[in-house]
């Protein structure tokens, strides 16, 4: 039987709910986007080799060529990571040349991250980067873009769930 049948089938079940075991794995969101994450990573790990990055390390140059200099806890925000996370990955880019990690003149606890000419210049080498994603993933560039809105849109719809809700005695 064909796969894709077989999960389109499993699906209807779920939507019609009907004696479906809620629990089964296979239809579980958050094992499907579990497998999906991790097949993304091991898709750049192999991309990111060559460029001497992991994956986590390439996010944190993404965020730093798009604006650098910028203080670790903007970087922490723009990558939805915590400082006790951030700052090994920081510290290994620094150790390879790519960044520079400085205090800030004005506020001693601040810490500021720039790019070194090096890691400037990895930017130029990384660049095909995403179009090989884009070609070894397949499909087309507005689907591809759907899927992106889809799960920018559940990231909001998370966030917003674990938001606490005001009620009218608080």
């Amino acid at each position: 039987m064909n796969q894709d049948v077989t999960r389109q089938d499993k699906a209807s079940e779920a939507a019609a709910g009907e004696g479906v075991d809620p629990l089964r794995l296979d239809l579980q969101l958050c094992f499907a986007l579990y497998g999906a994450s991790n097949r993304v990573t091991r898709l750049y790990r192999a991309l990111l080799a060559p460029l001497g990055l992991t994956y986590p390390q390439y996010l944190v140059m993404l965020a730093l060529w798009e604006t650098a200099p910028r203080s670790v806890g903007e970087l922490g925000q723009a990558l939805d990571l915590d400082s006790g996370t951030l700052t090994p990955l920081l510290k290994r880019l620094e150790a390879q040349g790519l960044v520079d990690r400085a205090r800030d003149p004005r506020d001693e606890r601040r810490v500021i991250v720039s790019l070194t000419p090096e890691g400037t210049a990895l930017r130029e080498k990384a660049q095909p980067i995403p179009g090989e994603v884009v070609c070894r993933l397949g499909g087309d560039l507005r689907e591809l873009g759907a899927l992106r809105e889809g799960l920018n849109a559940l990231l909001q719809r998370l966030d917003a769930a674990q938001t606490p809700q005001k009620t009218p005695d608080s």
